[in-house]
């Protein structure tokens, strides 16, 4: 780049968090702000929309939003191969390519955008870096990245074109070859990638993705609100575990009805469950199955429904401890960030980035996978030592920092030659 001007960098994500509030969207978009806190950058977002209500007839990109915030309204995708069949987009992005010339494009998913969007980059600026930050195992897997069978929603932990034509005998296994041949080709002009979580780069790596172009990386979240002192864990009355985020099947909410189901058949009063969150997402039949479990639920249940994402630190805060019982590998989950950040310990599944991210007995507890009887065993155990669940809260260790995160970033930046050393945040 010239050391004339400041480093250029665009970041795109599949979504705006002000359209939807996944956690990739939210990650991205945190990203971008903290960066444009920072002298010597010059940082973009670009989002995408599903539908565009108020766009001009054949406007693709717009700015709905700011000057520095644009919005791709997508048109056909082909979600087998993660293909844009839009014929607006190639020209509306390349386009954009050449009035902001960015040298590193950030990529937060390739959804929406499809893989050619790699293609369009390396053609209009062949200097520029690509980055692309992978959020979980759609690359790997096409039951929505899930790496759980289809049937039987049990763990899976290879992907194979026998293998997956399994779960969708419809597609044949040639397909699926022919699949990972026509990404990879796209994923090839990637100069490198970063995980949030070490297990999702290991999996990346036995995709075929070199080594030497993986990091991880934690991603940013939101600044926490000012919330108000945190409730003390009390020696008598229940031990009160809070349940955060989506509520679905993957996300363990069975597993919690299972284990509140069977202490509340032992008389045992001693924990009561706070469920946060939304299940309206879901599909008919599972939006069925929750108020069906909830109705038939015993006092040891309460839910509250959605939360504002900005009173989450207040409300994590009146609970003892967090409980993140997804049955499916999940990579780096935000409801555990936000637990450190406020020094609850978490009980999570012993998988994936949640076994990681949580270290058993420093940060939280470790239960079996899918397992209430294990998890009601820690729950035990807690509620016969609550200065326990007080030692661990203070052994937790603290979520990196915005600008320790951001440091990362540059160092990558770096590492590719796109920017200069000496010119990093200082």
């Amino acid at each position: 780049m010239r050391e004339d001007r400041p480093h250029r960098l665009l970041i795109a994500s599949h979504s705006h968090p002000q359209l939807s509030r996944g956690g990739a969207e939210i990650a991205a978009f945190q990203l971008f702000r903290t960066f444009s806190e920072q002298p010597g950058w010059e940082t973009w977002f670009l989002g995408c929309q599903a539908s565009r209500p108020d766009a001009r007839p054949g406007a693709a990109i717009t700015q709905p939003f700011s000057e520095r915030e644009f919005v791709y309204g997508m048109g056909r995708f082909e979600w087998f191969k993660f293909a844009n069949r839009d014929p607006n987009f190639p020209k509306a992005f390349r386009a954009l390519l050449e009035q902001l010339q960015p040298d590193i494009v950030h990529f937060h998913h390739f959804l929406n955008f499809g893989v050619e969007a790699f293609h369009h980059v390396r053609q209009v600026l062949p200097e520029a870096k690509i980055v692309l930050t992978v959020h979980e195992y759609l690359l790997i897997c096409h039951h929505y990245g899930q790496m759980v069978t289809k049937d039987r929603e049990s763990l899976c932990y290879e992907a194979s074109p026998t293998r997956c034509n399994r779960c969708f005998p419809n597609i044949s296994p040639d397909d699926f070859f022919l699949r990972r041949l026509y990404i990879d080709n796209f994923l090839g002009m990637v100069d490198h990638f970063i995980s949030p979580s070490t297990f999702l780069a290991q999996r990346l790596a036995a995709l075929g993705i070199p080594p030497q172009r993986l990091s991880v990386i934690e991603n940013i979240i939101a600044a926490p609100a000012a919330p108000r002192p945190a409730r003390p864990v009390e020696d008598t009355g229940p031990l009160r575990v809070g349940f955060f985020g989506q509520i679905s099947r993957l996300k363990g909410i069975n597993v919690l009805f299972d284990a509140a189901e069977m202490l509340e058949a032992e008389a045992f009063t001693d924990v009561v469950f706070d469920i946060h969150g939304d299940y309206r997402g879901q599909p008919p039949e599972l939006q069925e199955e929750f108020l069906k479990r909830l109705a038939g639920a015993g006092r040891n249940i309460r839910f509250h429904g959605q939360y504002d994402p900005q009173r989450v630190d207040h409300l994590m805060r009146q609970v003892d401890v967090t409980i993140v019982p997804s049955i499916w590998w999940e990579n780096s989950p935000v409801v555990i960030q936000e637990a450190f950040r406020n020094r609850r310990p978490v009980l999570c599944s012993d998988i994936g980035g949640m076994a990681e991210k949580v270290r058993d007995g420093q940060d939280g507890w470790h239960f079996p996978v899918g397992g209430a009887i294990g998890l009601i065993a820690v729950l035990k155990r807690l509620c016969r030592d609550r200065d326990l669940v007080r030692r661990v809260a203070a052994t937790i260790r603290h979520p990196p920092g915005a600008l320790a995160i951001l440091e990362a970033h540059v160092g990558v930046y770096e590492m590719l030659g796109s920017i200069a050393g000496d010119q990093a945040v200082p």
